[in-house]
């Protein structure tokens, strides 16, 4: 896996070995890329579920001024923290082992924001849908802020979780991006579960 472009593009990653982890592929990480490069200069990024880091890393390449992954795996945090030194991103970026949901609550305690929040859970587990109910719930996502979630395409999150509306989608065979932003207020239905 490497950068595909910006500042570092051609540099290579470093990818944990085994199967406990699935980075997004190229074409995916294009596409998702192209799409938020509006977004990118200047903004704080979230990478949940982040593997060896590729789309925090990607998103720091082409402009973020900062990224927090988070991710519990051991092998894919050594990974992860290998690319950061290597591409000499140390000062832009944050490595949080642990669970996503706790860190998730522990970020939001911080009061902490971000501009985008990309999240990719194992396609086997219902992390899609509690992960964006904790985002929707929180205010870890800054005015404005967008959040996409890459998951299964025949298991799509709704199209509005607590404060978080979908506002589009990107498909690419049997993985999708669905975009979610924060819906205004006035809009939220408070009694949705």
């Amino acid at each position: 896996m490497r950068i595909i472009a910006g500042a570092l593009k051609g540099r290579r990653l470093v990818t944990p070995r085994g199967g406990t982890t699935r980075p997004t592929a190229d074409q995916v990480r294009i596409a998702l890329m192209d799409t938020l490069t509006p977004r990118l200069p200047a903004a704080r990024v979230l990478d949940l579920f982040a593997g060896a880091g590729g789309v925090g890393l990607e998103a720091l390449s082409r402009g973020a001024a900062h990224a927090t992954f988070v991710e519990r795996d051991p092998r894919a945090v050594a990974a992860l923290r290998a690319n950061i030194e290597a591409l000499g991103v140390g000062a832009l970026a944050r490595v949080r082992r642990g669970d996503v949901l706790r860190e998730l609550a522990a970020l939001d305690r911080a009061g902490e924001q971000f501009d985008i929040v990309f999240l990719d859970p194992p396609y086997d587990a219902d992390l899609v849908e509690t992960t964006l109910q904790s985002l929707g719930g929180g205010g870890l996502l800054a005015p404005a802020g967008l959040v996409v979630a890459q998951h299964f395409t025949k298991r799509a999150p709704a199209a509005a979780i607590g404060a978080l509306a979908s506002v589009r989608t990107r498909r690419f065979g049997e993985t999708t991006l669905t975009f979610y932003r924060a819906a205004p207020a006035s809009q939220v239905d408070v009694t949705a579960p």
